[in-house]
């Protein structure tokens, strides 16, 4: 199979990449590395093919599409970096999937999958766990607004697609979120606090997993959420942290109230996920949180990012 991942040098395309490449499908990647890591993926790997730009660059996105020829797509770019660029997060979010869609409608793309931030409901969900057919409230922060536009216009598309609405997903190469902050500022020796949060936080292997199902065919067209169904505290995420490294604080973290643009919890409903993917997440916090630390011991954090305006330090 011929598979074009955008933002493929990103946490959780470039895991897709390597999953793809490794049962032999052809891969190309696009991606401007404003996030993405230039050593999450090898260029010189045989099947998988490198390209750096912008999906902004409609000329850009129609030659790969025309010359590529991808039967399926995976749409993983996005704009996160700053949440005060609205500028490049409209571009990114909204013109570059603009670009990816109606490319995929001009050439041979049977399936086109897409990923939304569970933000999309909004900073103060209606229910939990949130449903499927929980109003879109993204108001909040650029990023989901964004993201929503973007996957609005997928669902305008004519090409069949999967909106994967995702809890926090974390693992080897992620650098947003809480755990790369953790273990950047511990190993720094710096003072770490928690917000009173809690989120779903999903293995980027177990995630993986159901994106694959979805490539090969499972699921009908619409939406999905990929959530293990549970949440954690984010002092329960740091005690894991803390537990992987094997260190022993001086005194207790602290646990502050949450920013006025943050959620209290994000529990997402992963029922029919399940049913129709035959799918059951599979790796305990403990178990991920072990695997993510080392590979952050092995290749370092340089920069860590958040979708949400930073108020303190």
């Amino acid at each position: 199979m011929k598979t074009l991942i955008t933002g493929g040098a990103g946490f959780i395309g470039s895991h897709i990449a390597d999953r793809l490449i490794a049962r032999g499908d052809e891969v190309l990647v696009i991606d401007n590395f404003a996030t993405g890591r230039r050593d999450n993926l090898d260029p010189e790997t045989p099947g998988l093919e490198v390209v750096e730009g912008s999906i902004a660059d409609k000329g850009l996105v129609e030659d790969l599409f025309g010359r590529f020829d991808p039967e399926v797509v995976v749409h993983a770019a996005a704009s996160y970096k700053d949440p005060s660029d609205w500028n490049e997060d409209a571009l990114t979010n909204v013109v570059g999937t603009a670009n990816i869609v109606q490319a995929a409608e001009a050439g041979s793309v049977k399936r086109l999958i897409y990923f939304q931030t569970a933000l999309c409901y909004g900073l103060k969900p209606l229910e939990q766990p949130i449903t499927l057919d929980h109003p879109i409230l993204p108001l909040g922060s650029s990023y989901a607004i964004s993201k929503t536009a973007g996957e609005n216009y997928v669902r305008q598309g004519e090409v069949d697609y999967l909106s994967f609405r995702l809890a926090n997903a974390y693992g080897p190469r992620n650098i947003s979120g809480p755990l790369p902050t953790f273990f950047q500022r511990l190993s720094e020796g710096k003072e770490c606090f928690c917000m009173d949060t809690r989120r779903d936080f999903i293995f980027v292997d177990d995630l993986v997993d159901v994106v694959m199902k979805g490539i090969d065919g499972a699921g009908t067209c619409g939406c999905y959420h990929i959530s293990t169904g549970g949440d954690y505290s984010i002092k329960e995420l740091f005690d894991c942290t803390i537990e992987a490294l094997g260190i022993e604080l001086e005194k207790p973290v602290e646990v502050r109230e949450r920013n006025p643009d943050d959620v209290f919890s994000i529990l997402l409903d992963p029922s029919k996920t399940k049913a129709d993917f035959s799918w059951e997440p599979g790796v305990p916090l403990g178990v991920g949180v072990d695997k993510a630390i080392g590979y952050y011991k092995e290749f370092g954090i340089n920069e860590t990012f958040t979708h949400l305006k930073h108020l303190d330090d």
